[in-house]
Parts: structure tokens; C-alpha cells; sequence
């Protein structure tokens, strides 16, 4: 076989997956239809400001974090979020996030809330090239191979194996992922089921040279005519960013170019301003289409990030969603990949990432809901929703929901721990959790020396630390999966094993 698995689509779900499946020592390649990196600069949120959502997490412990702040529009860490915000701002300022465009005050939320504490707090936003570029030098300096400019084109999958067609020759391989967007061709051609809802509106997002309105530029949403706007934010050298959502749907040929023209035509309707724009960026067209795969896996095929569900970006979801599923499948993949583990340990991928792709629709499409001009039940609710979120009860609430912080899995064990993120807390001998994840293996924390000798037979799919956390030093000894997530906890050397081959496979020795 040619690799042991083909990633359709080199965004940043495809990258972090390939670097994830070579961690857990797969042969991979990444297949791109474009020829050159995302040129327009559309933001990816990295999680709501206040809370170190799943996708910083999983990032943080791969070491990318540094890299990724050094590109970001801006970034939030933990003291600067309880800080009231900076020299000269009045109180009430500083944002954390917003639901449907209604913004909500870092001065709000209760830092004391067990979700929040002991988090290192950190999020931002990033422009997806920059991203896509430290993800891909990321995945080539672990092997992974990335062909631009190569469309997939067809597959025959096949009992234990798939014939991938691409760039006019045939690739065999054992598995083919899609992470080739909403309108994936993948997804398409395996026959995965898509159900979901049509948009009501269509967003422009862009980087232009305007004319005329300086009245529109703020920091955050306007509320207009059939829409809202957001002029201001971080563009560079002079020129605007301009944010548009307009409740039209959009037009027929929706990878048309988006024109000067159209974005002026629709900041004009919506906020009522006689603007001109004279040249455009960079720009970027969506909508609120609501859409999510069956299952996420057909045989030998799967799909991951916008191939398997798309939703309005609202609250900045997407990313973190996209993100999040590579983190979980890759390792899964790998162990199956290399015939350490059963198939059956990709389906808890469907399984795990599902009803969280389902809740994030949810919320995607009560925002959409609570958005729609015109209407004064509409208008009535969104005064009720801000009242809400300007308490600490409310506000609290739906950034730590945003932030994704409660995410969890349903896994095996009755501990509480097990399901949840393994925060990255401080060590007894001087490093951190972190610093022990950077591999991608399984990570046994064993700080009384007495299961590091059932993890040895799975070599280096697994690390044993033999260091208790600080603020815990009577802590029971555990198992974190390689995505991050607590899979057992102190419940005897039997389980461990038990617990190890489930999600580990198969030992060495």
C-alpha cells in the first residue's frame, strides 16, 4: 500500500489530523485541490476569550500555541481576562464573546465557577492561512507528505483497502479521510446521508479600501436594515475590515467571486450608510446552511470538520468543532492503521463527536433564530437574552458553553474524572502535563510508583509519569488518552490493563 491513509483537503482540520496520525506513526498524505494556501483572511476563532476551550487545549499540548499567538489578530490570557481592560477603557468594555451579536462583559463572568478554575484561560483569533501555515510546517516536520494543486477525483473503497483517484494516477491506501469542506467531494461520493436545514441569510466577510463611512467603525456587531454589520477590527496597513450578514440567501453561484460592488451594495442595505469601496482583499461568502452527516465513518471512509457538519459560524464555533475531531480521530486511526487496535475503535469516533457536533448546530441555530430582523417577538426576546447575559449567572453560563469547556465524553468507569479534559496542571518534579503530551501518546500518571509497569508493554504508545500534581499530591494514578481526555482513574492494576487495550490496542510485548 502506498500510505496507510489519504486526507482529502489540507485546512486546518486535514493538517492537524495528518500530524496527529503521524504521531501515532501512520504514513500519510495530504491531498489539496488548490494550488496555494487560504488567501483570503478569514478569522478562526480560537475559543471564546475567557475560557481555554478543547481546540487551545489540544493545541497546548502539542506545543503549538507559541507558534499560533505569534500570528494572531489578538489573544487573551488568563490575567488579561479579569483584568477590566485597557488604559482608558470604561468599564463594561472588555468583551469575552457575544451569542447572536449580544455582546457579553468580561466584568460579568464568575471566575470562582469550578469550570473555570485551575484553566490556564487563553483563546484568540487567528487568520486561517496563518493558522494553516503553522499547521502544515507542524505536520511536514512529523512526515507527513502534502500535494497542493491535487484534487481527489474518485475512489473505489474496497473490503481492506481504498484506490484513491487523484491528479491523473491512482493511490492506494488503507483509509481515506474527507476534511474537504461543507461541500465536500468526499462526502459526496461515499454516499454519506446530509441532513439538515437551508440558510436564511448570507454573510460577507472582507478586507477592503472604503470610502467614506467612519461613522460604522466599531469593535463589535451593529445591529441594520434586514442584518447587521461590523466594521473596524483587525485589519492592517490602512484598510477596513468589513463584516456583513444580510438575511437573503445567497446567490446561485455561491463560489463566485465576491465582488466591490456586492459588498457595498449589501453594507449600504444593511446599515443604511453611503460607503464606497474601492478595491477589495481579500473576501469570503457564507451562510447559515445546518447540516450534519448520519455517521461519520462508510467502510473505509470518513469524514471530519465542515465535511461532516457545517452550521453559521456564530460564537466561532466551527473551528474549534473541526479541530477537535481530528484530535479525536488521528490517534484512533493510527493504532487501527498500524493493526494495533480493532476498526471498532474508529467507530467511537462517530460516537463521541456526534452529539457534540449536534449541540453546536443547536446553539448555531438558536442564534440564527434570535437574529432575524423585522420581527418584534424577535426584538422583544433578544432584550429578554440581553438582560440575561448581563448577569453573571447568564453570562457565565453561555461563555463557558461557547467556550466549550464542558465538553466530555461518555466513557467507561464511575470515577468523575473519567470523560472529562485533563487540565494542564503543574508536577511535583517541576514540569507540567503538557510537557508530557507533546508525543501523542497515552500518558500513565502514576505518582506512587504503582502501575508504571503495566503500561511498559505498550512501548512508546504510552508515557509514564511518575509525578503527582501539585495542588493534588495524594492523586490517585490515571490514564489520559492521546487526545487529552481522562479514560481511568485508580481503579486497580486489572482495569489499567483493561482500560490500555481499549484505547491503546494490542501491546508491543
Amino acid at each position: 500500500m502506498d500510505y496507510d491513509v489519504v486526507v482529502a483537503g489540507a485546512g486546518p482540520v486535514g493538517l492537524l489530523l495528518a500530524a496527529e496520525l503521524r504521531l501515532g506513526g501512520a504514513r500519510v498524505l495530504v491531498l489539496e485541490r488548490e494550488s496555494d494556501p487560504a488567501q483570503p483572511r478569514k478569522a478562526g476563532s480560537m475559543g471564546a476569550r475567557a475560557l481555554n476551550g478543547p481546540a487551545v487545549a489540544a493545541l497546548h499540548l502539542r506545543g503549538l500555541v507559541p507558534a499560533i499567538r505569534e500570528n494572531a489578530f489578538f489573544w487573551y490570557d488568563p490575567e488579561e481576562a479579569r483584568e477590566p481592560g485597557p488604559e482608558g477603557a470604561e468599564a463594561g468594555e472588555v468583551f469575552v464573546g457575544h451569542f447572536a451579536g449580544i455582546g457579553i462583559r468580561a466584568d460579568r463572568l464568575d471566575f470562582a465557577d469550578p469550570e473555570f478554575t485551575g484553566e490556564p484561560l487563553s483563546a484568540g483569533v487567528v487568520a486561517q492561512q496563518d493558522l494553516e501555515t503553522v499547521l502544515a510546517r507542524h505536520a511536514r516536520e512529523l512526515g507527513a507528505e502534502i500535494r497542493r494543486g491535487v484534487a481527489v477525483t474518485g475512489f473505489a473503497a474496497e473490503e481492506d483497502r481504498v484506490r484513491v483517484r487523484a491528479g491523473g494516477e491512482e493511490i492506494e491506501a488503507g483509509w481515506l479521510v474527507g476534511c474537504d469542506g461543507g461541500r465536500s467531494t468526499v462526502r459526496k461520493l461515499a454516499g454519506f446521508d446530509f441532513p439538515g436545514v437551508d440558510p436564511i441569510f448570507t454573510g460577507r466577510q472582507a478586507i477592503v479600501d472604503m470610502e467614506g463611512g467612519e461613522e460604522l467603525t466599531a469593535p463589535d456587531w451593529r445591529p441594520g436594515v434586514n442584518g447587521s454589520y461590523v466594521v473596524g477590527g483587525w485589519a492592517e496597513d490602512g484598510k477596513s475590515r468589513v463584516h456583513v450578514v444580510e438575511f437573503t440567501p445567497p446567490p446561485a453561484d455561491r463560489d463566485s467571486e465576491v465582488t466591490a460592488a456586492e459588498l457595498q451594495d449589501s453594507l449600504r442595505r444593511v446599515s443604511g450608510i453611503d460607503v464606497t469601496v474601492t478595491a477589495v482583499h481579500a473576501a469570503t461568502r457564507y451562510a447559515d446552511t445546518t447540516r450534519q452527516a448520519e455517521t461519520y465513518r462508510r467502510g473505509r471512509v470518513l469524514i471530519a470538520g465542515d465535511a461532516a457538519h457545517v452550521h453559521s459560524p456564530a460564537g466561532g464555533q466551527g473551528l474549534n468543532l473541526g479541530l477537535g475531531d481530528a484530535m479525536n480521530l488521528g490517534w484512533k486511526l493510527a493504532a487501527v492503521a498500524r493493526g494495533f487496535a480493532p476498526e471498532s475503535l474508529v467507530d467511537t469516533y462517530t460516537a463521541e463527536r456526534w452529539p457534540i457536533g449536534a449541540w453546536v448546530q443547536r446553539w448555531s441555530m438558536a442564534q440564527t433564530a434570535v437574529s432575524v430582523p423585522g420581527d418584534p417577538r424577535v426584538t422583544a426576546l433578544r432584550g429578554v437574552l440581553a438582560d440575561l447575559l448581563d448577569t453573571p449567572h447568564g453570562a457565565t453560563y453561555v461563555v463557558k458553553k461557547i467556550g466549550g469547556g464542558w465538553q466530555r465524553y461518555d466513557l467507561p468507569g464511575d470515577h468523575p474524572l473519567i470523560g472529562g479534559r485533563a487540565p494542564d496542571f503543574a508536577l511535583v518534579d517541576g514540569t507540567t502535563f503538557a510537557q508530557h503530551a507533546a508525543t501523542g501518546a497515552g500518558i500513565v500518571l502514576d505518582p506512587r510508583g504503582e502501575t508504571g509497569e503495566i503500561a511498559e508493554p505498550w512501548g512508546d504508545r504510552v508515557t509514564v509519569v511518575a509525578a503527582a500534581p501539585v495542588q493534588f499530591p495524594d492523586a490517585p494514578p490515571a490514564f489520559v488518552r492521546p487526545d487529552g481526555y481522562i479514560a481511568w482513574v485508580g481503579g486497580g492494576q486489572e482495569t489499567l490493563a483493561e482500560s490500555l487495550r481499549r484505547w491503546l490496542g494490542e501491546p508491543s510485548h
